[in-house]
């Protein structure tokens, strides 16, 4: 049952929490002192943080397989999920939803007061998805592209920085690629039985879908740009500039994978399957990183 139980919180979509570490690290540098008490007790914050989002997020997933179990059963691989597949049992996943938001949130506001608000925005707003928001066409994926930014705001009041803007106004643009890459993978993939399989379906094409991508993905590219010049808090020679292309073969790996390879269904698999986009994505980190510790003080 807990294996079931694991398997049903998703632990590879965990990976998406990993964005509340990026005020931590964009943050740190402006004080930097290795080894210092301060240093570990933001840390420690962010890692405090990190785990609870992990415990909600999969609470989350419990309760989107519980509205959709009797839909995941006619898709080709969502059917082999234990609640569709009926290894696990429903009223297994009730009393585990309750017993984890009864865990998490408190922990949540413990660890932080804001924090602990955040925390709550997020479990109340992905609540109101899986029931009401997920049937309007593209606010459906407007409220999942919150779901990230909302991590990002939860790094940073866990740590009491201030994140830049331009983190949020990225993460949204990224989180709708890939929203809306995510319905057109469904649209290709289950073709005729594809609003059987979400109802919201019927409002997309993958035409209208393509124009959404492009859009988000030009925007994207242009915003991570603006910001690698004119954020404060980065070095002022604009050596952040030199990411940029990173952050394109990115962009272009990724419409590779969706519209050639039909790879849109799951980010992270995407991420873990694809070695190009895998390194592109570590020597991005690594350079940027190096940029900002390298050269210092903005």
């Amino acid at each position: 049952m807990l294996l079931n139980l694991l398997k049903t919180m998703r632990p590879r979509q965990w990976t998406k929490n990993l964005i509340i570490y990026l005020p931590f690290i964009f943050t740190l540098r402006q004080y930097w002192q290795p080894f210092s008490r301060e240093m570990y007790s933001m840390f420690a914050t962010a890692t405090a943080a990190f785990v609870l989002f992990c415990i909600l997020s999969g609470v989350v997933y419990l309760i989107n397989d519980l509205v959709d179990v009797e839909k995941d059963r006619l898709h080709p691989t969502k059917r082999f999920r234990p609640l569709a597949s009926g290894a696990f049992k429903p009223a297994h996943a009730i009393a585990s939803i309750v017993v984890l938001l009864v865990i998490a949130l408190p922990l949540s506001f413990a660890l932080d007061f804001w924090f602990g608000w955040v925390a709550l925005i997020y479990s109340a707003t992905m609540l109101f998805y899986s029931y009401v928001l997920k049937n309007l066409v593209i606010i459906d994926v407007f409220t999942v592209a919150a779901g990230l930014v909302l991590r990002a705001l939860a790094g940073a009041v866990a740590i009491h920085v201030p994140a830049s803007p331009w983190l949020y106004v990225c993460t949204v643009l990224l989180a709708l690629f890939i929203g809306f890459s995510k319905r057109r993978h469904e649209l290709v993939l289950l073709e005729g039985a594809a609003i059987d399989h979400r109802a919201i379906l019927k409002e997309y094409s993958p035409e209208v879908l393509d124009e959404m991508i492009s859009v988000t993905t030009a925007s994207f590219v242009m915003a991570y740009s603006l910001y690698t010049f004119s954020a404060e808090n980065l070095p002022k020679n604009h050596a952040m500039m030199l990411t940029i292309p990173f952050a394109l073969y990115v962009v272009f790996r990724l419409l590779y994978l969706v519209h050639v390879k039909n790879m849109g269904g799951s980010p992270e698999e995407m991420v873990l399957r694809d070695k190009s986009l895998f390194g592109a994505l570590v020597a991005w980190g690594v350079v940027a990183v190096g940029i900002l510790y390298v050269f210092g003080r903005p």
